[in-house]
């Protein structure tokens, strides 16, 4: 386990999938983390790569052949190696093996960067192309934040406010977890959506088209707040086990596939692309205050 720490922020970061397992924030004595119950949802905040959501059939399509793929990829499975660690930076990293080329047919390296700047966490993607042909690729976080922040309050005392208002949209995902093509618009109040207990009967919330880069969470009865800015990710899901007292704030560079037929990994909605020799880069930000 690795820990980096300041005044304000105490994180916990596991060698598994790189995955945040605890935000403390240190004024308050505050866990702002989900902390994996397992007869819940047994993650923290998993790293996704190389897709985001489901893949049909579970398999990705490259090169006119077949690879097998689980749900969000093998990134959240595996162990990576720290390569870089001081008091308030930490990066991660996971390299293309005979594993991995198992499924998914290139050579890599998947970084994750952890940096604390006073009361914020800035967390960095970076993939490194390895490989002598362009590299494609979904990546996304998944972070659950404990929901509510106090004893004594309730999960519907919180809400959701973007930075904007604007109508929400949500994109529908069939039982399999594939996109069907139909959408909901979903109830706000300005700027501000509600948490409720049934809010994520239907499954996640997915955005596609939000003009908002920062989301926050709220309550009615205190002033504490966690900021998430992602300016680097168009695509946004908002998910919580029905009823369990947390929510995810999911920003994503990639999504699920669509029912349908099967699209060769170039043609995949929102894929990312990084050619020979190259990086491909992306940050977000939790902030407490």
């Amino acid at each position: 386990m690795t820990t980096l720490e300041n005044d304000h922020l105490r994180i916990s970061v596991r060698p598994k999938g790189a995955e945040l397992t605890s935000i403390f924030h240190k004024p308050t004595a505050i866990e702002h983390l989900w902390q994996a119950d397992p007869t819940v949802w047994g993650w923290h905040a998993p790293n996704l790569f190389p897709v985001v959501g489901g893949c049909l059939n579970n398999q990705l399509l490259v090169n006119g052949k077949t690879y097998p793929i689980e749900r969000h990829g093998f990134a959240r499975q595996s162990i990576f190696d720290t390569t870089e660690s001081s008091a308030s930076h930490a990066v991660f990293s996971l390299r293309s093996t005979d594993v991995t080329r198992v499924h998914f047919p290139f050579e890599f390296e998947f970084q994750i960067i952890y940096e604390l700047n006073g009361s914020s966490l800035n967390i960095t993607y970076r993939v490194v192309n390895e490989d002598d042909q362009v590299v494609f690729f979904s990546v996304g976080a998944h972070p659950a934040f404990a929901v509510p922040f106090y004893a004594g309050e309730d999960y519907e005392d919180y809400f959701i406010e973007f930075e904007k208002t604007e109508p929400l949209e949500t994109h529908m995902l069939s039982g399999s977890g594939y996109f069907t093509g139909e959408t909901h618009p979903i109830f706000t109040d300005g700027n501000r959506l509600p948490l409720t207990k049934h809010l994520f009967d239907q499954d996640a919330l997915v955005f596609k088209t939000l003009e908002s880069r920062r989301a926050t969470i709220r309550s009615k009865k205190n002033k504490h707040t966690v900021i998430v800015d992602y300016p680097d990710f168009p695509y946004l899901g908002i998910w919580a086990k029905p009823k369990a007292p947390f929510v995810c704030i999911e920003p994503w560079l990639g999504c699920a596939d669509s029912e349908g037929r099967q699209k060769p990994i170039q043609e995949k909605e929102a894929i990312q692309q990084v050619a020979q020799d190259h990086v491909f880069k992306a940050t977000f930000t939790i902030t407490i205050s």
